[in-house]
């Protein structure tokens, strides 16, 4: 289906959301189900910053090819007997250009492969970090809390910088004639908001719809039930699971302004703020919910959102086991003078400064996730303890956590009679998972034109 202007008549248009995320994984029957419904277009996430910075720094994508070839394959199918465009946002994972293009090439062997007509675009969203020093020297690159001030330093530091695109990106490409749209990082909303905001659809329902329907089956009693339906109209919305095991309710689907957002009635776009505060959620049936009231206030200065991530050093990583009672008992004092050794020994042996390494001792089944503010204080029957070194390089890192080895094994607290023999988890003990990153952009850029740090390649159909 091919999208050239809004559409004033238009009554009301249908999102189908299958999943969270491309490659999380879906029933086919769901899909069906959608199809039956009427939508104009089938979205989904394909990536996050909810994993942390490798993804973005390495360029890797956390989900493997055969998922994304899986989902895909239902879904291009789905467009194609629907004739109704198909957009992935964020592909592989953090939205880089080898992420765009990693996707890319899977949806064109399937396509291929199932001979399915289909134009496909590419919306690249990777930042020149050259190009962003100028941005920063004539002052149009902002800091978000708590981020500081950036530096020319910072930006020719990361391996990867990506722009958050809005909606505008992926209209432009469907003006195009784009049937399949694959873009590079992109929010979660935009995803989904972009073909009725091309349809004429009012940006208040449209935004907040966007945002619900995001993680799919999260906004039901049932999250892991699959996707979801949005039919959004000229005054508001209706939701509803596309699994019969799953409902929306009131709650559930008001509860999802929680997620992802600093102020649950207020959420920022590129383009505006979607409010909230008077929204209104009232259940249809068992299974349908309908929201009205919600409004989006268009912002004075459009800006990007920048997200980058650099190298912060090589890490390997050890896990022993303890269920020694006198040990357990006594874990804050046994972690405390681990450190104390094997900070001797580091110095002793290796003849490291503290700007050589650093390492991080973490004790799962006591305090590991919350440390000091468990409510819990009963002590724990057995206690996982992960040794975590990050040093200059993999060699120095290995023989820091090499030097823990016989501590992590046989090291007693004060009073013990005995040599306790604790259990490593892995043989070897010691695992050496590379270059670690960071994150270290947290910034927006204000600029003139919503599409203008975006780049569009648009394939035109080749398989007939």
């Amino acid at each position: 289906m091919t999208i050239t202007t809004p559409n004033d008549h238009a009554q009301q248009v249908g999102i189908l959301v299958p999943a969270g995320m491309l490659g999380a994984g879906f029933d086919p029957a769901t899909i069906e189900r959608g199809l039956s419904l009427a939508p104009d277009v089938i979205a989904v996430d394909g990536g996050s910053t909810d994993s942390g910075p490798f993804y973005l720094g390495s360029g890797e994508a956390k989900t493997t090819a055969d998922a994304v070839a899986r989902d895909l394959r239902i879904l291009l199918r789905a467009a194609a007997t629907a004739h109704i465009p198909l957009i992935v946002g964020s592909c592989g994972t953090s939205g880089t250009d080898s992420g765009v293009d990693w996707v890319a090439e899977i949806a064109e062997s399937v396509s291929t492969d199932d001979r399915l007509d289909l134009s496909i675009a590419r919306i690249y969203s990777e930042q020149s970090a050259a190009e962003l020093t100028e941005q920063l020297r004539a002052g149009h690159i902002l800091p978000l809390p708590p981020a500081t001030e950036l530096s020319a330093e910072t930006l020719a530091s990361c391996s990867h910088i990506v722009g958050v695109m809005g909606h505008e990106p992926i209209a432009a490409a469907l003006r195009q004639g784009a049937d399949v749209v694959l873009a590079g990082r992109a929010t979660d909303t935009a995803v989904a908001a972009a073909v009725p905001l091309l349809l004429g659809m009012p940006p208040g329902p449209t935004w907040h719809a966007s945002k619900i329907v995001e993680c799919g089956g999260q906004c039901t009693t049932n999250p892991r039930s699959g996707g979801v339906f949005a039919t959004i109209d000229r005054t508001g919305f209706t939701i509803e699971p596309l699994a019969p095991s799953a409902a929306c309710t009131p709650t559930s689907v008001a509860a999802h302004m929680l997620y992802e957002t600093v102020n649950p009635y207020e959420m920022r776009e590129p383009a505006g703020t979607l409010v909230v505060s008077e929204a209104t959620y009232e259940a249809l049936d068992g299974r349908r919910v309908r929201v009205e009231g919600s409004r989006f206030e268009p912002a004075e200065q459009h800006t990007i959102k920048l997200e980058g991530a650099r190298t912060c050093g090589f890490e390997t990583v050890s896990f022993v086991g303890i269920r020694d009672p006198h040990i357990v008992a006594n874990i804050e004092t046994w972690a405390a003078l681990l450190r104390t050794v094997l900070t001797d020994r580091i110095t002793q042996t290796l003849g490291l400064t503290s700007g050589d390494y650093a390492f991080d001792v973490r004790l799962y089944g006591h305090n590991a996730i919350l440390g000091n503010l468990d409510p819990d204080p009963r002590p724990a029957r057995e206690v996982g303890v992960m040794l975590i070194v990050n040093a200059v390089d993999q060699a120095t890192a290995t023989a820091v956590a090499k030097l823990a080895n016989p501590l992590l094994l046989h090291l007693p607290v004060p009073g013990m009679a005995y040599l306790p023999s604790l259990a490593f988890a892995t043989s070897p003990a010691e695992t050496e998972r590379g270059a670690v990153y960071e994150f270290v952009l947290n910034h927006v850029v204000e600029v003139d034109s919503p599409t203008s740090m975006f780049r569009i390649q648009n394939r035109a159909a080749a398989h007939v």
